[in-house]
């Protein structure tokens, strides 16, 4: 199942990260804006995850998405499935890169159109989101769209004080 490489919405253009977002998401990720994803990295472990995000579409046909304010603009964040083990439900995932862009509701417009194509276009049956118990905006993302709270769920070890979101049907 191969997710659509390009996705739109009125204001945002999502597509497949790319070697012009590469500066951009460096900066976000040796910065204090990673604070609630396990930040700030060390340069060459950002490199690293920045193309474990572009590899993933290889391994798996979806991934995260570059959020776009123009089709031709570098990325400023980042939306969509990461999947690390896949004996368990993906994770929805959303990140602002830089603080200029928060509070216009980039985040809950770019996520709800990847979680749209994922659980209406492409039928998955459900996804999940862990958000560190701290990170009021990305609750209020997750509410926003719908996202159901799960205290029972067990959070994962690689962030064990994980709060879980459900989004589609039962995990």
């Amino acid at each position: 199942m191969w997710a659509a490489p390009l996705l739109m919405t009125e204001r945002l253009t999502l597509r497949r990260l790319d070697a012009r977002d590469r500066d951009a998401f460096l900066a976000y990720s040796t910065g204090p804006r990673t604070a609630f994803t396990g930040g700030p990295s060390k340069p060459f472990r950002a490199v690293e995850k920045f193309a474990a995000m572009i590899g993933q579409w290889t391994l798996m046909g979806y991934g995260r998405y570059a959020i776009c304010l123009d089709p031709d603009a570098p990325a400023i964040g980042h939306v969509g499935p990461l999947h690390y083990d896949t004996t368990q439900p993906a994770e929805m995932t959303w990140t602002l890169w830089d603080d200029a862009q928060t509070g216009h509701g980039y985040a809950t417009e770019a996520a709800a159109r990847v979680l749209a194509h994922l659980l209406d276009d492409l039928g998955w049956p459900s996804i999940v989101a862990r958000i560190e118990p701290d990170n009021a905006a990305s609750h209020a993302v997750a509410l926003r769209l719908g996202g159901t709270r799960d205290d029972a769920a067990q959070a994962p070890a690689w962030m064990p004080n994980a709060v879980t979101y459900r989004f589609g049907g039962a995990v």
